[in-house]
């Protein structure tokens, strides 16, 4: 399986991912850890991310993605993928599934702020809404809610994934 987990900063991308490879038994990688230091430095400071700042990383991610893809170990990784572009670059393999975790505007300002020591500050969670693209006819793509206890959110992704239902 390959399987991105998608969203905007407090979505939970990380704490599902990591819980879908532990019951899957595959290899979780955070798409924080493929950030330049710049861009970290750049939202510390409260800028949003462009295109141009995105693309290196996306690249990276894109080539985790495609040196696993024919290994018979399952491979998770979080990503934000906010948009369908971003997301067609991750899609290097048709069997790329991409859950976007959608979840209201409060309960992840409310998330955010009680994070300590991450580099994306609160305020930029609106630059990242109004980024998103809720996917319309994107292959292997889901926009699922993810306002619910992390096992139960990573089942249902996994459900997704293996069998195309939520």
């Amino acid at each position: 399986m390959l399987l991105v987990i998608g969203g905007v900063s407090g979505s939970g991308k990380s704490r599902v991912g990591k819980r879908i490879a532990e019951l899957i038994g595959g290899v979780f990688f955070d798409g924080d850890d493929f950030h330049p230091a710049a861009n970290k430095e750049k939202m510390s400071r409260r800028e949003p991310l462009t295109d141009a700042d995105r693309g290196p990383w996306l690249a990276k991610m894109a080539e985790l993605l495609h040196d696993r893809r024919n290994l018979t170990e399952s491979t998770v990784l979080a990503c934000s993928a906010l948009k369908s572009t971003y997301r067609e670059i991750l899609r290097v393999d048709p069997r790329v599934r991409i859950a976007i975790l959608d979840l209201p505007k409060e309960t992840l300002m409310a998330r955010l702020a009680g994070r300590k020591g991450h580099f994306f500050p609160p305020d930029l969670l609106e630059s990242q809404l109004r980024t998103l693209e809720a996917p319309a006819d994107e292959p292997g793509t889901e926009m699922i809610h993810g306002d619910r206890p992390v096992d139960e959110l990573a089942r249902a992704v996994i459900a997704w994934a293996s069998e195309g239902s939520v």
